[in-house]
């Protein structure tokens, strides 16, 4: 099986989301705006929770989803999208090198439950 670094490389990911951009042009494009906060909002909320919940359990940083639901929406322009996508792997990267510190920290004995 392939291993893939991050959500958006993931094919149920990619799935997901054209599905999610499908359903939002639809309802974007053909519901009255009397329903922008009934019909239209229980649609576009679990699309949108697709996408999220793949996210999340791929990792433990998801609001990266967020943005690129935002970029989709064409709420953000790509460029800003890029910025957030290059602090978003620092971040994971960051994160993701404290957990294994602290991990390793414990193995070693170096960090104390008082529990």
């Amino acid at each position: 099986m392939a291993t893939n670094n991050h959500f958006y490389d993931l094919p149920v990911y990619k799935v997901g989301r054209s599905f999610r951009k499908k359903v939002s042009l639809i309802a974007k494009k053909h519901f009255p705006k009397s329903e922008e906060y009934l019909l239209k909002s229980q649609i576009l909320d679990p699309c949108r929770s697709i996408t999220a919940n793949i996210a999340e359990g791929f990792g433990r940083f998801h609001h990266q989803e967020n943005m690129i639901t935002s970029y989709d929406e064409k709420y953000i322009s790509k460029n800003i999208l890029a910025d957030i996508n290059k602090d978003y792997k620092e971040c994971l990267k960051q994160l993701n090198g404290y957990i294994k510190y602290l991990k390793t920290a414990k193995q070693e004995g170096k960090i104390i439950n008082n529990k």
